[in-house]
């Protein structure tokens, strides 16, 4: 993997992490049009430099993880689903990770959804993440298991999840950023695990590249995640929806056109 690679692929994990428009099928699109291998370094990598993303949640949100012990409960129990489900259907994710035509499908889905997900539930009662209960926090964590499909996103799904239990759109939005962080250190921790498990190591060389991208992804998600609330509060979801119908269907009409995405 080259610096290039590593930075572009860094900064759209960044960008798309805490957005609803899906990093994961971000990623599979870029390492196609930019014609990297599916090696086992790649996969890890795409995965690992969350680790830069997540540490900017806590830094944004420092106080907020040391208000109560509840608070941890309540991550907890929304993070088990997504636990369970990603041990038991492991392999079938993985499966799906090869599948631009999956990715775009999802994107033209989930775009479709959030045209109308600010009408479908706009009668928000609770305004703070806090005042959640652990129903409620279990309910958002099987709404998080949708992201398992790439392409669908996980702070999309979450969020979505969570305004469907009455969360204002900025309280949904910021669980979901909570969330983010158990989940995405545990897929973190079982893709190292199963890269080792595999026989791999990782070089000096991809030791650093993994540095580069977790700086770089901390950085750019610290800038996208305090636009995003902003932006979110005054204006909603249909932006993100047409977002996701345009790049999707531009992906599906290539694919069928026999057109392949890398570009070397």
């Amino acid at each position: 993997m080259t610096l290039f690679e590593t930075l572009v692929l860094a900064i759209i994990e960044g960008l798309t992490e805490f957005l609803p428009v899906s990093s994961t099928g971000h990623m599979i699109i870029a390492t196609s049009l930019l014609g990297m291998e599916s090696s086992a370094f790649v996969k890890l990598f795409t995965v690992a430099i969350q680790l830069g993303t997540i540490l900017s949640v806590v830094v944004l949100y420092f106080k907020r993880f040391f208000r109560s012990i509840n608070f941890y409960y309540k991550l907890l129990v929304a993070f088990i689903p997504a636990a369970i489900f990603g041990l038991v259907f492991s392999d079938l994710i993985d499966d799906m990770l090869e599948s631009p035509m999956t990715v775009a499908i999802s994107l033209v889905i989930g775009g479709v959804v959030l045209l109308f997900v600010d009408k479908w539930f706009n009668n928000a009662e609770i305004n703070d993440s806090d005042e959640i209960s652990y129903a409620t926090a279990l309910k958002i964590g099987l709404y998080q298991c949708l992201a398992m499909i790439p392409g669908t996103s996980r702070s999309g799904a979450s969020i979505v999840g969570g305004m469907s239990q009455k969360l204002s759109r900025k309280a949904a939005a910021e669980f979901s950023f909570f969330l983010a962080v158990p989940t995405m250190f545990g897929a973190t921790v079982k893709k190292l695990i199963d890269f080792y498990k595999g026989g791999d190591t990782l070089t000096s060389h991809e030791v650093g590249m993994l540095f580069v991208g977790n700086v770089v992804g901390f950085i750019v998600a610290i800038i996208a995640i305090r636009s995003f609330i902003g932006f979110l509060t005054k204006n909603g979801f249909q932006l993100f929806g047409w977002y996701r119908i345009i790049v999707g269907a531009v992906i599906i009409i290539l694919l069928l056109s026999g057109q392949s995405l890398s570009m070397v």
